[in-house]
């Protein structure tokens, strides 16, 4: 037989009736709501915590995030110092590594961001290095990575990349935007299939213990569907993953024959999809490379590095929608956000808007307000990663001095978009920042940084509901994903995608919310996930 969930408060997500009682499962699909367990059932006790519709992750980095286990430890490092030491114990651990690969640290522990070749080459002088910051547009080397790559004083800027020099004209160490990045990471060693399978089967595990059961891939070059493939072939393949093809500005008229026999080569394989193509339309604010309007407040004539000529981005988007995929453009700067929005348009007076491709615009940062309108219009999902959306380091010492005050106002306009009437999704872009949805959400809410209750909230206007943040994350990830009739919701004919949450975080008080646990975690009604026998 099945198994039946009592003694919780069970939040259905179905605006008719949000709130049940009991609700029962059976071969994985949700078989009754508010019924009596069937003789036979297997009981489970929630003992008064909240049980909700899983979580999806709209925009993340799996193979990314899994391979930050594989080197040496960067997140939560509080010093330069202490990065430094992570490094040099990995290195000193694995002396056969013939580079020394890792991600992520944090770009405000350096003045602008810039660091120096020189501080890796004190603790790893003998081999390459190369480390990936948090918003994964900017490298850090040491000598040797510089000198592999063939970077010296006299090699000049890429077309979308900055090499950041020393007064002298020599390469500092820091390499920002995908050319630059590029040299280096293109010597790096390749990561072989055990070891993108075993960081795939990591991830796994991070989001199944968060609460996560879909995610979009949002950037899956040539050799990472593969990983899917045949991770889902073990049978290891616990959640949903739909794959999202990044496009080269470049040569995306080559990659079309790519993207159609990727797709094809998923088709029918249980929990992966592969129906989006994923644009870099800019950079970010904090390297000064998302492309702004007006210049950045700091370096007025600088107006970012849009990654695509704009007629290009309008030909691709509307290629590939003709194709039948769906557009997932990253945007950051007001007008990288504004030609997103031009380029989806035109690809809708071409094509027709009877596609339903739902084009989806992430991060959606600095948003003129005069665009706010459009996205409803355009019936483009906007999907945010809440947990960027206060004044923590980030913003106070890497972006707000970038735009000034009335731009920083701009920034992350969710509750505006959701009043419009457009469609909104969360997620985490993970590892660039944690994946917990629940950490996540209290931002959403509150506008503060997880933890830092008495803050000043950060553009209040821009807070959600509880209500609203759960929908996001959960009915709003699965309307992105195209699949609303089949989860997303706890409803009768539903997937039994379910978690178990320590708290009820509609009660308790909206700073409280990171603090909460997931408890337990199911998808298709197979439990994937419980923490501490919690279940």
């Amino acid at each position: 037989m099945g198994s039946t969930f009592i003694n919780g408060r069970i939040f259905t997500g179905n605006p008719q009736s949000p709130w049940a009682e009991s609700l029962s499962v059976d071969e994985g699909v949700i078989t009754s709501l508010g019924g009596e367990p069937r003789p036979g059932d297997t009981i489970i006790d929630a003992r008064g915590r909240l049980i909700l519709p899983s979580f999806g992750d709209g925009h993340a980095h799996p193979l990314f995030g899994g391979y930050e286990f594989l080197g040496p430890v960067l997140k939560g490092k509080a010093t330069l110092a202490e990065l430094l030491a992570s490094v040099k114990e990995f290195a000193d651990a694995n002396p056969d590594l013939p580079w020394i690969v890792g991600g992520s640290y944090e770009s405000w522990m350096a003045p602008g961001g810039n660091f120096d070749a020189r501080w890796l080459d004190d603790v790893v002088p003998d081999r390459p290095v190369v480390l990936r910051a948090t918003d994964y547009h900017t490298v850090w080397c040491n000598t040797a990575a510089l000198n592999a790559a063939g970077i010296t004083t006299e090699t000049p800027d890429p077309e979308l990349g900055w090499i950041v020099r020393r007064p002298d004209g020599s390469p500092m160490g820091t390499l920002r935007e995908w050319d630059a990045v590029d040299l280096v990471m293109e010597k790096a060693p390749d990561r072989s299939l055990a070891e993108k399978l075993h960081a795939l089967e990591l991830a796994s595990a991070e989001f199944a213990r968060t609460g996560i059961t879909w995610v979009q891939d949002a950037w899956v070059d040539p050799g990472m569907a593969e990983a899917y493939i045949a991770s889902a072939e073990q049978g290891k393949l616990s959640i949903r993953y739909n794959l999202g093809l990044r496009a080269e500005p470049r040569r995306w008229r080559e990659q079309l024959e790519w993207f159609v026999a990727t797709r094809a080569s998923v088709a029918g394989i249980d929990h992966l999809t592969c129906n989006t193509i994923k644009f870099f339309a800019d950079g970010v604010i904090e390297g000064h490379t998302a492309s702004v309007r007006e210049g950045y407040t700091d370096d007025p004539h600088n107006h970012g590095m849009p990654c695509w000529d704009w007629d290009e981005l309008a030909a691709c988007v509307t290629a590939i929608d003709a194709l039948g995929f769906q557009p997932h453009i990253h945007a950051i700067g007001d007008e990288g956000l504004n030609e997103s929005l031009n380029a989806i348009e035109a690809a809708q007076k071409t094509n027709g808007s009877q596609t339903n491709a739902r084009p989806v615009i992430t991060h959606v940062q600095m948003l003129d307000p005069r665009d706010i309108p459009r996205f409803a219009a355009l019936g483009i999902v906007a999907n945010f990663e809440p947990l960027w959306a206060c004044n923590d380091s980030l913003q106070s010492e890497m972006t707000a001095p970038h735009i000034g005050h009335e731009r920083e106002m701009w920034q992350y306009p969710m509750k505006s978009i959701l009043d419009s009437g457009a469609p909104i999704s969360m997620g985490s872009d993970w590892p660039v920042t944690d994946q917990n949805p629940l950490a996540c959400m209290e931002v959403a809410i509150t506008r503060l940084e997880p933890g830092h209750p008495n803050g000043v909230v950060w553009n209040p206007s821009e807070r959600l509901t509880v209500h609203e943040a759960v929908v996001a994350y959960t009915d709003g990830c699965a309307f992105q994903a195209f699949g609303e009739t089949t989860w997303g919701t706890l409803e009768v004919g539903k997937a039994a995608d379910i978690i178990l949450v320590s708290a009820n975080i509609f009660d308790i008080a909206p700073t409280e919310i990171h603090s909460v646990f997931v408890d337990a975690t199911w998808c298709d009604g197979l439990q994937i996930f419980s923490r501490n026998g919690a279940v």
